[in-house]
């Protein structure tokens, strides 16, 4: 069996570990870029690690305008100023848009060209300049994982830079600072990560011959994401509506903060799978946000794969805690899918992509173009070819899961 393990150089989780940024950020340069975004700055305890930053900095440039998505056109200021400061390390402080961003500037502050000379797997020719990253959300696990994801005007929908290059060097993750996040972005962000947990739990299994561990990122499922992806779910599932009802729920806001975290080490290894790579262009197409996307498609992928995988939903349904002591296979997908439609409905995901504006008409459009975003689509462990993901996204266009199933000769 071949298997790798990627990281930052060092990960710190649990409360009060912010107080440690300004070290780490001295200990890895002297002229900094801050990448973050005006709400959070204005915000009492972002505004005093910025503040102890500069103390300690030669010099510090800020970047405070990063917007949904990471378009290009935000990379551009950004590197602009990077160049203005001359920084040898950035800190990014926010969300994943925040933290995908900071990737991008730093490749191109030590690499030269354009986005897109990075797009797809392994293009980062090598080490960017140091990232030292700080989420205030608990979703994209963007501090742990390999991959930018930004979108290009001239494309329909989103791109991805995927490399080990562009792994945080260091990983801030406190609790304490997801506090103030509005419930809307705490249940989207949330239930990006408990995709991430999932999907990388039902992951197709790939064999690898010794080169992938250099030439692929997402490399399917193994023994050590199913573990990571397992205790991500069970602190997910038991915290995240408690979280969107009460954002004050410290005990919650950590359950969140470690799962986010946990469900990052596993897919940065397993990968996504289908309710990503249908997301991109629905996402693009209807300018929704990438966590509501994600976990209204997650019910309706699940189920299409349900023959490949009903006993890891078995198990999943155990770890979320449903009992299901006595139930088959099929029982317990049952259960689980149902209970995950409540989850959904509760933290206030639409149920529907008709819902969320996306045209009936439009759907075997966006299944092809879903079929192409290959490093995500080669993990879903059902069928992949268009008329099976046509059909994922009618079940869900409808909100009809039985609509999913095609026989063998619908399919070809």
């Amino acid at each position: 069996m071949l298997e790798t393990v990627r990281g930052p150089r060092q990960l710190m989780v649990g409360e009060g570990v912010a107080q440690n940024i300004p070290r780490v950020v001295a200990e890895c340069g002297s002229r900094v870029l801050i990448v973050s975004d005006r709400v959070l700055l204005g915000q009492p305890g972002v505004a005093e690690i910025v503040a102890a930053v500069r103390e300690k900095a030669e010099a510090v440039g800020m970047f405070a305008d990063a917007t949904a998505d990471v378009p290009l056109a935000d990379v551009a200021l950004a590197v602009s100023a990077a160049a203005e400061v001359d920084a040898d390390v950035i800190l990014a402080i926010g969300g994943g848009t925040v933290i995908d961003l900071a990737k991008i500037v730093g490749v191109i502050r030590r690499h030269g060209g354009t986005p897109r000379d990075f797009y797809g797997e392994s293009k980062v020719p090598g080490p960017t300049i140091p990232l030292v990253a700080v989420p205030t959300t608990s979703g994209t696990g963007s501090e742990l994982t390999p991959v930018s994801v930004l979108t290009d005007p001239d494309r329909e929908l989103k791109v991805g830079v995927s490399s080990v290059h562009i792994v945080p060097d260091f990983a801030i993750v406190d609790p304490e600072l997801t506090y103030t996040c509005p419930a809307t972005v705490t249940s989207h962000s949330g239930i990006d990560a408990f995709c991430h947990a999932v999907e990388s739990y039902t992951a197709r299994p790939r064999a690898h011959g010794p080169r992938d561990l250099v030439e692929q990122v997402f490399l399917g499922r193994n023994p050590i994401t199913d573990h990571y992806a397992l205790l991500a779910a069970e602190r997910i599932a038991r915290s995240l509506p408690r979280v969107v009802r009460d954002g004050g729920d410290r005990d919650a806001r950590a359950d969140m903060s470690y799962g986010s975290m946990l469900a990052g080490l596993a897919f940065s290894h397993a990968g996504n799978a289908a309710p990503h790579a249908l997301q991109y262009p629905i996402g693009a197409a209807t300018h929704t946000p990438h966590g509501l996307g994600v976990g209204l498609l997650l019910p309706y992928a699940l189920d299409a794969a349900r023959d490949a995988i009903g006993n890891r939903l078995t198990v999943l349904a155990g770890v979320c805690g449903l009992d299901v002591t006595d139930a088959s296979d099929a029982e317990a997908a049952d259960t689980f899918l149902t209970w995950l439609d409540g989850l959904l409905a509760d933290i206030g995901i639409p149920a529907t992509l008709a819902d969320i504006g996306v045209a009936r008409a439009d759907l075997p459009r966006f299944a092809e173009m879903a079929g192409g975003v290959t490093r995500l689509i080669q993990n879903h462990p059902g069928p992949t070819d268009t008329a099976s993901l046509t059909a994922i996204l009618e079940a869900a266009w409808t909100g009809d899961r039985t609509r999913h199933v095609l026989t063998q000769e619908q399919r070809w």
